[in-house]
């Protein structure tokens, strides 16, 4: 008999969604996506303290800590980020250079490092949204959070420029519902 297997399922239902997003369609095939799956007591925390750290900026980053007790309360963590190192080549401009100056520009640093390409960005977006629909296929709980990325490219825990975290949750009530 194997009573609460919440945990277990939290992390089998996370590498489905780690699959999901590395499968997931890239622009000319290229994949620039970077994923981390963490379950670790600990890990969690050491997340949730960093988040905490951010909401210090002030009032408007409060939000930091309410998603850190979503971190505490979760199953597992899922982080997807992009780790741009070239264009996709097609000139969009949306990131406001063409492909052979973004290269060039002058880096920019903040919660998250630019520019990047926009078509890049589009795949990291698609990733996410592919796993995410895992996750609701199978009945568990889950947010994608901003806070949890910035977080996590702060500790320095995966190469890559943007990074958005996805807690899962597995308990009788969606804990990320009602949140204040």
């Amino acid at each position: 008999m194997e009573f609460n297997p919440e945990k277990e399922m939290a992390a089998l239902v996370g590498r489905l969604m780690l699959t999901a997003a590395r499968t997931a369609p890239k622009a000319r095939g290229q994949d620039e996506i970077v994923t981390v799956l963490g379950t670790d007591p600990e890990e969690k925390e050491t997340l949730a303290r960093e988040m905490e750290k951010v909401a210090e900026r002030g009032k408007a980053f409060a939000f930091f800590k309410r998603d850190a007790e979503n971190v505490r309360q979760a199953e597992a963590v899922l982080l997807i980020g992009l780790d741009f190192k070239r264009p996709v080549g097609v000139n969009c401009q949306g990131c406001g250079f063409d492909c052979e100056k973004i290269l060039k520009a002058e880096k920019t640093s903040g919660d998250y490092e630019g520019p990047v390409c926009a078509m890049r960005l589009i795949d990291l977006g698609i990733a996410v949204g592919s796993a995410v629909s895992v996750a609701k296929e199978h009945c568990v709980d889950n947010r994608v959070m901003y806070t949890i990325g910035v977080a996590a490219r702060r500790l320095g825990w995966l190469s890559a420029q943007v990074v958005l975290g996805i807690p899962l949750s597995i308990k009788g009530k969606n804990i990320f519902f009602d949140r204040k």
